[in-house]
């Protein structure tokens, strides 16, 4: 952190602790080379994640459209929206975790894929029926000789 009195670059924390709001630490620091102390706050950067569509169009990602989706799969499923919501987190985690500002519908619909054959078949099934655009039902049966051979 570069001194604001005399441009060093290096100086000390002396004292840390939130803020009120708890989005941001203050820290209170010392350069090494004049003795003046300062004050500066830390702030978590949130870089947008860009979804790139299938028509090149871009958006920036939704969370709720993933869990919609999700949720709609696993209608009428014992599904607990507790573990949905973990699902999608892990998800949202997975993307923020990547290098990749710019990710394709198609990864986040393979994330889900993945994490709906964890948690129901069924869902798994429904979903990648829609992700997938299964055109005939010859095109269901192999998703379903799929996974029945990973059993």
């Amino acid at each position: 952190m570069r001194c604001p009195f005399c441009t060093f670059e290096e100086s000390k924390v002396i004292d840390s602790r939130p803020t009120d709001d708890s989005t941001r630490i203050r820290r209170r620091r010392e350069c090494i080379s004049c003795g003046k102390r300062f004050t500066t706050y830390e702030v978590i950067e949130n870089v947008p994640i860009v979804v790139v569509k299938k028509d090149k169009s871009r958006e920036v990602f939704d969370r709720n459209k993933l869990y919609n989706g999700m949720l709609r799969a696993c209608e009428k499923r014992p599904v607990s929206l507790d573990t949905l919501d973990a699902a999608v987190n892990d998800i949202e985690t997975t993307l923020q975790n990547s290098l990749d500002r710019e990710v394709t519908t198609g990864y986040i619909g393979e994330l889900a894929m993945d994490k709906l054959k964890d948690i129901d078949e069924v869902a798994y099934v429904r979903f990648a029926s829609v992700y997938r655009q299964f055109k005939d039902i010859n095109t269901f049966m192999e998703e379903l000789a799929k996974l029945l051979s990973e059993k």
